[in-house]
C-alpha cells in the first residue's frame, strides 16, 4: 500500500476501506496482559483510523484519547461517538504534543500503524515518557514473513522487532493470529553505547561524515545493517575534498541533496581501529534538499530525524559517528571515551531550526518570568522570546530547558556539578540588574552560552559580548553553540576569569559585568576592567550566604544597589576557596568558618556534653515566608559568626539542626549558640506552617550567647523583616579604616565589605 501522504490516507478513508479487524486473540492477549487498572486507567490510541481498537479500549473501562492524522477517519469515527473516547486530530511525528501530557497513560497501542512511522526511535521515545511509571506500549504489526512482497512496506521484519524492543527493559511478544503483538514497558535510560565495526582496508584511513539536521532541529541517523546508527558519510575518493565526500556520501545513502558550500568541515577526528590509523572530518551541511530514502539497503535499513537530547538514549551508535556528533554539540552524548580531534580554523557556520514545541514552551517560559516580574524590560523580555535555550542545552528535554525555575547542568566532575545554565528567571533579573544599552560591549565571567547570547540580544547590533571561562570544554561548548543558534556577537574566551577580559576592554571600559558562579571575593580586575557609572552583578558569598547582588561603580568603589537570592556552581579559578572546617564528636557536628580562619573550639566538647539551654525568641514566619535578610543581619553584626552544620549521613539530638542544613551560629570563649526554628503548635488552624525561632546554646556563657542571639532576630523583626537588605559599599583591601563610612566591616583579600544596617525611622 506505502501509503506517505496525509491526503492518501484520507482518501482511503473517505472510501470507508478498512484494514484487517481487531481479532479475538488480540482482545484475549490484551484482557490477560494489559487489563484496565482498577480505577479505569487512561489510554491512548495511536493511527486510530477508524476507531475500532479505541472504542474496544473504551468498553474495557479505559478512558481513550484516539489520534490519527486523517480528517476523514475521525469524522466516521466521531459518528459512533462512544462513550469514554477523545478524539484528536494529531500527526505524532510532526506535531506538538502538547495534547498528551506526560506521565499520563496506562496503554498506548500502535495497531497497524508502526510500519508506517519514519522517525520511528524519536516517535517511540516521545510517547514512552507518556506513559505512566507501570504503563506499557502495545505494538501490533504484521510479519515481513507472513506478508506479500508487495505489500513489504506495511510488516517489520525480525531486524525491525529487535530495533523497537531495543529501547525497553521489559518485552513481551505474543502472536496474535499471524500478527505480532509485542508489549513494551519501563523505557531504558542508559547512555547510548559506542560501536565499531570489522577491521578497515588498510586504504580506508581517510573519509567524512555528513552532519544534517531538519527544520526542527533534529539530526539524520541510519540504522546500518551491523545493527548500530550512523552519520551519512564514508571514504574519500582519490584527491576528493572532505565536503565533496560527504555531500556525496549524503546524496547516495540518503537521497537528500547538497551543495559542497553548504558544507563546512568544522573538526579533524584521528582514531586507531584495529591497527588502522583513521582520519574522519566532520562536516555540517547547513542545508539541503531532497526526499529522504534508503538508497543503499545493503548498509541502511532505514534513516531517522532524531531530537538532540535522545541520542544519549540510543543502544549502539558508531565510534566515528559519535565522537562527530560531539563535536558539534559537546555534551550530547555523556561518557564517551577521549577522541584526538583538531578543530577546524574557520568561521562556524549558524544552522537554524527547531520544533513548533519550543517555540511554544519558549514563550510560556517568558510569560512566567514576566509575572513573576523578573523581565520589567521590552528588551530582556524580547531577548527571552528570541533566543533559543534548548540550543545551548542539547542533552536536555525540550520541558526541561523551559522550565522557568530551573537550572540545567551541563558539566559534573566527580558526580559535582561545575557548569550550568541557570534559572531562566534569575539569568533575567541578573540582566535586568545590568542596566544595559544598545551598542555596550559587556563581560561574562563563567561561559556556557545562553546567558551571552540574551546579553547580545539585548545590547544589539553594535554591541558584544566577551564571555571567559576557565575550562576549556566550556569555553568549546559555548563557541560551538553560539555559533549554530547565535548572534556572531559573542567572543568565548579560555582564561582565569579572575583576570576578567585583558585585550577585549573597551577604552573606557565594559559597559557592564556579569559573574555566573559563587564567588567568595570580588576581583580587582571586575572593578578595574568596569567603567565608571557602569554595573557588575555578581553571586557574593557572605559568610557562606550567597546573593547575586548589583553594584555600581564611583571612583574606585562599588555600591549595592540590589540584591537578589541565590545559587550558582562554585568558583574554580585562582581564587577558590577551601571552607575552614573544625569537626565535633568525631565529625558528628561541624562548624564552618565561612569567612575568616577556624575560632578556638576547645572546651566545646565539654560543653557538648552539658546542658542545653533553649530560648524561643517569640518571632515567627509563615508558609513560605522568606527569611533570607535575617541570615545576613545575624552573619554581619553578630561578633564570633559561624555556622553550625550536622553530618548528612547520621542523627543526632545534640544540636536540633536539620539533618544537611546549616545553622546560624555564634562562637565565644568555649560557648556556642545557634539558631533554629521550628513549626508552632497548638495554635488556631490559621496558623498552620508557622515556624517560630528558638536560640539554643551549650557552654558556661550560653545564656547569655542565646539571650544576644534571640535579641537580634527581634530586632531583625522589629527594623529590618520586609524593609530590603542592608547599604553595603566595596573597598579595595588596604583602604585605612578611617577612610571607610560608619557600619560592620567584613575583610577579604582583595575588599573591605562595609555593611550598614540604618534603623533610623525605622
Amino acid at each position: 500500500m506505502g501509503y506517505v501522504q496525509q491526503e492518501e490516507w484520507n482518501t482511503h478513508y473517505a472510501q470507508e476501506r478498512r484494514f484487517r479487524s481487531l481479532g479475538d486473540a488480540e482482545r484475549a492477549l490484551l484482557a490477560e496482559h494489559v487489563p484496565a487498572p482498577g480505577d479505569g486507567g487512561r489510554a491512548l490510541d495511536v493511527g486510530c483510523g477508524l476507531g475500532e481498537l479505541a472504542v474496544h479500549l473504551a468498553s474495557t473501562g479505559h478512558r481513550v484519547d484516539a489520534v490519527d492524522w486523517a480528517g476523514s477517519a475521525l469524522d466516521h469515527a466521531r459518528a459512533a461517538s462512544p462513550a469514554g473516547v477523545r478524539w484528536l486530530r494529531l500527526d505524532v511525528e510532526r506535531d506538538d504534543l502538547a495534547l498528551l501530557e506526560e506521565n499520563t497513560y496506562d496503554l498506548i497501542t500502535l495497531r497497524l500503524a508502526y510500519a508506517f512511522l519514519g522517525d520511528r526511535t524519536r516517535v517511540m521515545h516521545d510517547l514512552g515518557r507518556r506513559l505512566r511509571e507501570d504503563g506499557a506500549i502495545v505494538v501490533i504489526t504484521p510479519l515481513a514473513a507472513n506478508t506479500p512482497a508487495k505489500k513489504r512496506d506495511i510488516a517489520l521484519d525480525e531486524d525491525e522487532i529487535s530495533l523497537l524492543s531495543a529501547g525497553w527493559e521489559q518485552v513481551q511478544r505474543f502472536d496474535a493470529d499471524g500478527l505480532a503483538l509485542v508489549i513494551l514497558r519501563s523505557p531504558c535510560q542508559d547512555h547510548a553505547t559506542v560501536a565499531e565495526k570489522h577491521r578497515p582496508a588498510t586504504h580506508a584511513v581517510t573519509g567524512a561524515c555528513a552532519v544534517v539536521t531538519d527544520t526542527n532541529g533534529r539530526v539524520l541517523l541510519g540504522r546500518s545493517t551491523s545493527q548500530m546508527w550512523e552519520l551519512p558519510g564514508g571514504r574519500t575518493e582519490g584527491a576528493e575534498p572532505f565536503e565533496q565526500t560527504a555531500v556525496r556520501e549524503l546524496a547516495e545513502e540518503t537521497g537528500l541533496v547538497a551543495d559542497p558550500v553548504d558544507a563546512h568541515v568544522l573538526s579533524m577526528l584521528w582514531d586507531d581501529n584495529h591497527g588502522i590509523s583513521r582520519l574522519t572530518a566532520v562536516v555540517r551541511v547547513t542545508a539541503h534538499s531532497g526526499t529522504l530514502a534508503c538508497r543503499e539497503p545493503d548498509k541502511f535499513t532505514r534513516w531517522e530525524w532524531h531530537p538532540l537530547h535522545t541520542l544519549a538514549h540510543l543502544d549502539q551508535i558508531f565510534a566515528p559517528s559519535a565522537q562527530a556528533l560531539d563535536a558539534v554539540w559537546p555534551g550530547v552524548l555523556p561518557g564517551l571515551p577521549p577522541a584526538r580531534a583538531y578543530p577546524h580554523a574557520i568561521a562556524h557556520p549558524r544552522v537554524d531550526g527547531e520544533p513548533a514545541q519550543a517555540v511554544r514552551l519558549r514563550q510560556d517560559m517568558t510569560a512566567r518570568v514576566v509575572v513573576g516580574g523578573w523581565a520589567p524590560s521590552n528588551e530582556v523580555r524580547a531577548a527571552l522570546r528570541a533566543v533559543p535555550r534548548h540550543r545551548f542545552t542539547p542533552e536536555s528535554p525540550l520541558t526541561t530547558a523551559y522550565d522557568d525555575d530551573l537550572a540545567v547542568i551541563t558539566r559534573r566532575d566527580d558526580g559535582q556539578a561545575t557548569s550550568s545554565v541557570s534559572a531562566p528567571w534569575l539569568q533575567a533579573d541578573m540582566i535586568e540588574s545590568l542596566r544595559l544599552e544598545s551598542g555596550m560591549t559587556v563581560c561574562e565571567v563563567g561561559s556556557g552560552g545562553y546567558n551571552a547570547e540574551l546579553l547580545a540580544h539585548v545590547v544589539g547590533p553594535g554591541g558584544r559580548v566577551v564571555s571567559v571561562d576557565i575550562d576549556p570544554y566550556v569555553v568549546a561548548r559555548t563557541r560551538r553553540f553560539t555559533a549554530e543558534a547565535g548572534s556572531g556577537r559573542v567572543t568565548a574566551l579560555l582564561g582565569d576569569g579572575h583576570l576578567g577580559a585583558p585585550g577585549h576592554v573597551p577604552a573606557a571600559g565594559f559597559g557592564g559585568c556579569v559573574v555566573t558562579y559563587n564567588c567568595w571575593d570580588i576581583a580587582p580586575a571586575w572593578r578595574a576592567q568596569l567603567a565608571q557609572g557602569r554595573y557588575l552583578v555578581m553571586p557574593l558569598e557572605i559568610h557562606g550566604y550567597t546573593r547575586a547582588i548589583t553594584f555600581q561603580k564611583h571612583g574606585g568603589v562599588l555600591h549595592a544597589r540590589g540584591f537578589t537570592f541565590c545559587g550558582f556552581v562554585r568558583d574554580r579559578g585562582s581564587a577558590s576557596r577551601t571552607t575552614p572546617v573544625a569537626e565535633l564528636r568525631g565529625g558528628e557536628l561541624q562548624l564552618r568558618f565561612e569567612d575568616g580562619e577556624p575560632a578556638d573550639v576547645s572546651g566545646i566538647e565539654d560543653a557538648l556534653q552539658g546542658a542545653r539551654h533553649e530560648l524561643p525568641t517569640g518571632v515567627t514566619v509563615g508558609p513560605q515566608e522568606s527569611f533570607e535578610t535575617l541570615q545576613l543581619y545575624l552573619a554581619t553584626t553578630l561578633p564570633g559568626f559561624c555556622r553550625l552544620a550536622l553530618d548528612r549521613a547520621r542523627d543526632t539530638a545534640i544540636a536540633a539542626v536539620p539533618r544537611g542544613a546549616n545553622a546560624p551560629a555564634v562562637l565565644v570563649d568555649g560557648s556556642l549558640a545557634y539558631l533554629t526554628h521550628v513549626p508552632v503548635t497548638g495554635t488556631a488552624s490559621s496558623d498552620e506552617g508557622w515556624a517560630e525561632f528558638i536560640a539554643h546554646a551549650y557552654g558556661p556563657d550560653g545564656t547569655r550567647l542565646a539571650e544576644q542571639l534571640a535579641a537580634a532576630v527581634r530586632t531583625w523583626d522589629q527594623h529590618f523583616r520586609g524593609t530590603g537588605y542592608p547599604e553595603l559599599a566595596v573597598f579595595p583591601a588596604g583602604t585605612a579604616d578611617q577612610d571607610l563610612p560608619a557600619g560592620h566591616v567584613l575583610d577579604k583579600p582583595h575588599s573591605r565589605l562595609v555593611f550598614t544596617w540604618n534603623t533610623e525611622g525605622s
